[in-house]
């Protein structure tokens, strides 16, 4: 089906972007794909927070709290004042990063680089359900994420891997080979952290070959094992490495190991990397990765065609993200007119808030409304992230929220503007005739914006 270029340059933008600002649609229009294509580059996605705090900094303020917690309970003042602002500083530095991100989010004038940004990071979540977490997830994306989006898929796999984030989140910070001289020591000393297998699972079941990639329980515990040892620098660790990765060879778990087939010699720390090679050049990970992208970007129940086109693209560039890209923004199939895919709520402010002009500027007005609508910040329910499917975020107590928040937000960003403009800026040849016409008679311009943000063709992309 051929698409005219107006449409072509909405697709862009409602649905490979994050949501239209004004004349952006217009600026599309000359070159809907190159407007996208320009869009990826080398260096990867943009910094929320350019010279942010890192993951050392952050985890360190982390072992803070946590010794002056321990200190106050000794001490049967749990609960101190001192304890308490250090717990408050904590929400707050993770506070700041999600409104740093939401702020670009609406910012920003490369939309398909935020959203491709968004995608990875979401595949490989983080959550601020582990209090420990919290503050990483700022550093994480900014360090292990956003600079790699446009390599290749084995380095990003690494680096979010090894990043303290991820080492903390699924416990294998603390794993420790059953065989190693660490265990050793531990079982005279009457402990046992012993093997941790969730980061091994989580890599091969979500981030690489998926549930249907062939490998065994054996796999995943062989794999456990040629981790051990990866950790986090501990502040009175000799290594002068705290709150940064660091090779732990008396946690490793000696031996060679064999996972899917393939036989490992033990080579330390570069066991694990060598599987972790293999496992993003495994032509299972490409079929699973290209599915996942399809249906994020196009459909919840994506064409076989599009996941075939990408999956093709990834095993032919070796896994490199940036050609993986630009086969999804020349596919025929990631044009098609008829928009399925439902917004979450984050997409949904953020998109509202490109519409209507605003940049968002409070978390404790943020914060709140997401949680209601099903997407609390930073806080994705399992390792798994943030459903696609639209039937997660379209329950009707939902979109009773959803209304709630925007004749709300209407009444305060509408001002002396027109809504019927902004409907034609935001949708641009999305927009529907009856929409139009619906919005152009509301009776105050504050309910016409209103009905815009809630309008079929606003809320999905």
């Amino acid at each position: 089906m051929t698409v005219d270029r107006d449409l072509q340059a909405a697709i862009a933008v409602t649905r490979l972007g994050l949501g239209a600002r004004a004349g952006e649609i217009a600026a599309a229009k000359a070159d809907p794909q190159g407007w996208l294509s320009a869009q990826i580059r080398e260096s990867g996605a943009d910094q929320p927070s350019p010279g942010g705090p890192g993951a050392a900094k952050r985890f360190g303020e982390f072992r803070d709290y946590q010794m002056q917690r321990r200190d106050a309970k000794q001490d049967g003042d749990a609960k101190s004042d001192a304890v308490k602002a250090l717990a408050r500083d904590l929400r707050d530095e993770a506070g700041a990063d999600f409104l740093d991100r939401a702020r670009l989010a609406t910012n920003t004038d490369a939309g398909f680089r935020e959203r491709w940004a968004l995608f990875w990071a979401n595949h490989f979540t983080v959550s601020a359900a582990k209090p420990a977490a919290a503050g990483l997830i700022g550093p994480f994306e900014r360090e292990a994420i956003r600079p790699h989006v446009f390599g290749r898929f084995e380095d990003i796999l690494a680096a979010s891997s090894r990043h303290p984030a991820m080492l903390i989140y699924l416990d294998q910070a603390r794993s420790i080979g059953p065989d190693s001289m660490a265990s050793a020591f531990q079982a005279r000393s009457g402990k046992h952290a012993g093997l941790n297998e969730n980061l091994a699972r989580e890599i091969m079941e979500l981030h690489t070959v998926g549930v249907d990639g062939g490998y065994t329980q054996a796999d995943v515990t062989e794999f456990a094992r040629a981790m051990t040892g990866w950790s986090i620098g501990l502040p009175n660790d000799v290594l002068d490495r705290a709150g940064q990765f660091v090779f732990r060879p008396r946690a490793h778990e000696p031996g060679a190991r064999t996972i899917l087939g393939i036989r490992y010699g033990d080579d330390g720390a570069g066991q694990a990397r060598a599987v972790m090679r293999d496992l993003a050049a495994n032509p299972h990970t490409a079929r699973h990765l290209s599915t996942k992208i399809a249906r994020h970007f196009v459909a919840d129940d994506p064409p076989a065609s599009l996941v075939a086109r990408l999956e093709r693209s990834w095993l032919g560039s070796d896994g490199r993200l940036d050609v993986v890209a630009r086969t999804l923004i020349s596919a025929p199939e990631t044009w098609e007119p008829a928009a399925v895919k439902f917004k979450t709520p984050y997409d949904f402010l953020v998109s509202s808030w490109r519409a209507a002009g605003t940049v968002p500027d409070d978390i404790t007005a943020i914060a709140p409304i997401m949680t209601a609508m099903g997407q609390k910040p930073f806080s994705a329910p399992s390792p798994k992230g943030w459903a696609e499917e639209t039937g997660v975020w379209c329950a009707p107590d939902a979109v009773i929220k959803r209304m709630d928040w925007s004749e709300a937000f209407a009444a305060r960003a509408i001002g002396d503007r027109d809504p019927a403009q902004l409907a034609r800026e935001a949708l641009g040849a999305r927009l529907s005739p009856l929409a139009s016409k619906t919005i152009a008679r509301a009776e105050t311009r504050a309910e016409g914006l209103s009905i815009l943000l809630m309008s079929p063709e606003f809320q999905r992309r």
